[in-house]
């Protein structure tokens, strides 16, 4: 996401960090370098304007302070200035508002609103997802009673996550649909509604006033506009008519991750003054993440989003596998089955490309689909193996490894090459094991790391 602003931002960064001293012009020549980059990545052209023009006055009116260099400075003023662009503090993303008077208390309803195609229903379902895992009740309702098998999509999303789906076939009335659902929830003791709307290939005077109508009788705590991230410039006209209409509480950004340049999501925070609260990130029900301006402007700065790694390891490494592979690793009886058991957990976190991006310095690592083609290769030649050799892999001999590598379309040559690796590893972990007894024989290691 981001990657070609990213890009073209990493490179003017890493000149000005040279900088000995910081004058008006070579700061004018780097922002002039920093405004084009925002306008080829489609940030709309008075969002842009007033960015360098915020940037450069907080670039010349600031001092420079004695532990760093007059370039690093700047990126930091960039970066400030980037987080402000897309939200400033993001202590609210991914939080509904607080109940308005005559807002139901027990069931938080949340209008999902946006044009067709723009990935409206399968955000919802992300969004349900979340929301459960965070110990919310969440209830999908089917409110697009116009686009075909819309219900039908809405209610395998649900089946999947085991989320349910209330929906009305046959009934047009999207109000009365609506109203029905949500008695349905307090009798369910369902507390969060997720109405799933129709859209259009435009906006029209039809959709608004169905959806004001819906306004009207909910008066949802959480309305949320969905939009493509690839749309360009005209998301931006959609933003201000949404926002007109209905006066939205914030923007889910859907398909991020398909889209290089995403300049258009930097200006409908600019435009709306409303918060980019959700990010779609990937095509799986799990990859959607509240949006972090500080750790999104890191991660297009290359400065990594260590924080946001950390929170998907813990979601996705479960702790009680992770102590008995620490017990196997200390008494070097780890073997295939475990090695699998880790790359699994570690492809759940998401794209290699995705985890690295959130290392600093680490996004922009070439052959990056290198490294992702070459674990589904050890994965597959792993799962050839039977549970016994996965367990004893000393048992593996020529016929073995032949078979190995016909069942996992590999050669004998890269079986050969896993488990050399393998028993590297183990070696080294060995290793590692006898010089922490040692260090903490000589009570050099504290009593916590014995």
């Amino acid at each position: 996401m981001f990657d070609s602003l990213s890009d073209k931002l990493q490179g003017i960064l890493k000149n000005l960090r040279g900088y000995g001293k910081l004058t008006e012009k070579n700061v004018a020549d780097a922002l002039r370098e920093v405004r084009l980059a925002l306008l080829e990545a489609d940030v709309n052209y008075k969002v842009a304007k007033d960015f360098i023009e915020r940037t450069k006055q907080r670039a010349l009116g600031q001092e420079v302070l004695a532990s760093v260099t007059p370039g690093q400075q700047i990126v930091k003023v960039v970066y400030d200035e980037l987080v402000e662009l897309m939200g400033g503090d993001a202590s609210q993303a991914g939080t509904p508002v607080p109940p308005k008077p005559g807002q139901s208390p027990v069931a938080a309803s949340w209008l999902m609103v946006g044009l067709h195609g723009c990935g409206k229903t399968t955000t919802c379902a992300k969004l349900a997802k979340l929301l459960a895992k965070q110990g919310r009740k969440p209830l999908l309702v089917a409110c697009d009673v116009y686009r075909p098998a819309a219900i039908d999509q809405l209610e395998t999303l649900g089946r999947q996550l085991q989320i349910p789906v209330y929906s009305l076939r046959g009934e047009k009335d999207v109000v009365r649909i609506a109203k029905q659902a949500t008695s349905f929830a307090q009798v369910q003791d369902r507390n969060v509604v997720i109405f799933d709307t129709a859209g259009r290939l435009h906006i029209d005077d039809e959709l608004v006033q169905e959806l004001v109508r819906m306004k009207t009788a909910l008066a949802p705590q959480e309305i949320l506009l969905v939009a493509d991230a690839a749309t360009g410039q005209e998301a931006v006209n959609i933003a201000e008519h949404f926002d007109k209409a209905l006066d939205i509480t914030g923007i889910a950004l859907a398909k991020l991750d398909g889209d290089a340049r995403g300049g258009a999501a930097l200006s409908m925070r600019a435009v709306t003054g409303k918060p980019i609260k959700f990010a779609g990130v990937g095509e799986k029900l799990d990859d959607l993440e509240p949006f972090q301006a500080e750790r999104m402007a890191g991660r297009i700065l290359g400065m990594g989003d260590v924080v946001g790694l950390v929170e998907k390891a813990q979601e996705t490494f479960d702790a009680k596998t992770a102590e008995e592979l620490q017990k196997k690793v200390a008494d070097q009886s780890l073997n295939l089955e475990d090695f699998l058991s880790q790359l699994q957990q570690l492809k759940r976190m998401g794209p290699l490309e995705n985890l690295l991006g959130m290392l600093p310095g680490m996004g922009k690592m070439p052959d990056l689909g290198v490294g992702e083609t070459q674990l589904k290769r050890i994965e597959a030649i792993i799962q050839s193996m039977t549970p016994v050799e996965r367990r004893r892999p000393e048992i593996l001999n020529a016929s073995r490894r032949t078979r190995i590598a016909r069942g996992s379309g590999t050669s004998v040559a890269e079986v050969n090459d896993l488990l050399k690796q393998f028993n590297a590893m183990k070696r080294m972990m060995k290793d590692m094991g006898k010089m922490q007894k040692a260090m903490a024989r000589k009570g050099v290691l504290p009593k916590f790391a014995r």
